[in-house]
């Protein structure tokens, strides 16, 4: 399996975040407008939490909270568990497998540099699946067993 550096390498640069003060609905609406299922809080460049569809579903939507009103860090996951870019990714698919996360942010010598999803994980998967598939194949067509 490849790193989570390798992971990052293959999606787009832009890191999807707000500040603690911001309201929900502005967490919802960067989850929109972006198509990922959550992001990250950031005050001062540093990471402070982290905020999932399902959070504002739970802790706003169903206690009948405004989304307007009530602000990303009353929802989110305080001092998220983090990676960093020299870690295997199967180490990551264990800890999310393991601890229930979907998301993992990415820290370099503290400073966020990405998120690795589970759907980065099993993109991964299926990249090295492919290639052996390929190898195995170019194998048998050229050589063949006995060849």
């Amino acid at each position: 399996m490849n790193t989570v550096k390798n992971a990052l390498a293959q999606k787009s640069g832009a890191l999807i975040h707000v500040r603690s003060d911001d309201m929900v609905v502005e967490a919802l609406r960067q989850m929109r407008d972006n198509r990922v299922r959550s992001v990250l809080v950031i005050d001062d460049e540093v990471l402070v939490g982290i905020v999932t569809q399902g959070d504002c579903a739970i802790k706003v939507l169903l206690p009948g909270l405004d989304a307007k009103q009530t602000p990303a860090s009353q929802v989110m996951t305080r001092n998220p568990v983090t990676v960093s870019p020299d870690d295997r990714l199967e180490s990551c698919m264990t800890m999310m497998a393991t601890r229930g996360f979907r998301h993992l942010p990415v820290l370099d010598a503290g400073r966020v540099v990405g998120v690795i999803s589970i759907g980065d994980v099993v993109k991964d998967i299926i990249r090295d699946l492919e290639r052996n598939v390929g190898d195995l194949m170019g194998y048998v067509m050229r050589d063949g067993p006995g060849g």
